[in-house]
């Protein structure tokens, strides 16, 4: 398990055995981003912004109720906690289509529920994970154009060109020493950046 995961596991296991109000707030700050936009993901222009904040709310009161039933062995967190938001998600449909079926014409019930609303993720991938990938990716590439460009050139030539230090000062005609510089002084102002 890595360091991240051990983290949110650590974080719900406090939550179970002792209530800890400060662990579920960095459950609920880290993920209520991720569950919104896994509903958004999921759902659409259709549905708007109501529904995939009545998931993520609904889904962080089942996670803060339910905390003494994750099992670390048998999933990680972020995984027990998307396979909560996924039948919540589905709970609520399934309780709009009924409020709709009772109260409308079936053309009303059909736009209300329709086969790409149980579309189900692969058991296999971690939903959130990808999403916070994606979040951190968006937010790096945000971080990069900060940077003066004489960093930013460097970084691109380390991280994408996979180029060593040492190809990328003969190529700049650069002392090596102000590459390495350059590097550490952008990687220090991503950290910050990123980590705000």
């Amino acid at each position: 398990m890595n360091e991240a995961a051990a983290k949110w596991s650590s974080l719900l296991e406090k939550v179970a055995l002792h209530s800890d109000r400060n662990a579920f707030q960095q459950l609920f700050v880290h993920f209520s981003p991720l569950i919104k936009a896994f509903a958004n993901k999921q759902a659409g222009a259709s549905r708007g912004e109501n529904f995939s904040e009545e998931i993520v709310q609904e889904t962080m009161i089942k996670v803060w109720q339910k905390a003494a039933s994750f099992n670390i062995e048998k999933a990680n967190a972020s995984t027990w906690i998307f396979t909560i938001a996924r039948n919540t998600r589905i709970d609520l449909l399934r309780k709009n289509a009924r409020h709709f079926q009772n109260k409308a014409t079936s053309d009303q019930y059909e736009d209300a529920f329709d086969v790409d609303d149980i579309w189900v993720e692969n058991e296999n991938e971690d939903v959130f994970n990808q999403l916070a990938k994606q979040r951190n990716s968006e937010m790096l590439h945000e971080s990069m154009k900060a940077l003066p460009e004489e960093q930013s050139l460097i970084l691109r030539k380390v991280y994408l060109e996979d180029k060593s230090h040492s190809e990328i000062a003969e190529e700049l005609e650069l002392p090596l020493g102000t590459v390495k510089s350059r590097v550490r002084l952008a990687l220090n102002k991503l950290s910050l950046s990123v980590d705000r």
